[in-house]
């Protein structure tokens, strides 16, 4: 599948493309979120420029991607925005290019400015893909 035929897939129902915060989440995405009250999950089209040279989904990516919901979730939580001090991935099952993989995010313990979250990444056909578990430490934006 080409990157240019696969970027402008729609989004499965129940979720909109998600706002890009700066050049590599552009250059990375586009992902998307769920629209629903309350429902933190984050969604992703493999793409080819996702992919390594086996033809599944890098490391490298599915790391990036985990790491943009955990925030969200941490943004969901605290309404603040927060910088990754622990990220911790354990892979699964590969997701190949032109499959849908989410992010289940859930805030699991709030110390002070420290969140810790977690969330099993899932395939379509239900398999966990991988799971990442992260503490992040909330931050006041400077002006």
């Amino acid at each position: 599948m080409a990157d240019a035929a696969s970027e402008h897939r729609t989004p499965r129902p129940g979720f909109a493309t998600s706002p890009s915060r700066g050049r590599f989440t552009i250059h990375n995405g586009p992902s998307y979120r769920a629209t629903a009250q309350g429902d933190i999950r984050t969604g992703l089209w493999v793409l080819d420029r996702h992919c390594n040279g086996m033809g599944f989904m890098h490391g490298g990516m599915v790391s990036a991607f985990a790491d943009s919901a955990l925030a969200w979730a941490v943004w969901s939580a605290t309404a603040k925005m927060s910088v990754t001090i622990k990220l911790t991935i354990e892979f699964m099952e590969i997701a190949r290019e032109g499959e849908w993989i989410e992010a289940h995010p859930a805030v699991t313990f709030i110390d002070g400015e420290f969140v810790h979250v977690t969330a099993p990444i899932l395939k379509e056909d239900g398999a966990m893909a991988a799971r990442a578990d992260a503490v992040f430490r909330t931050v006041r934006r400077k002006s």
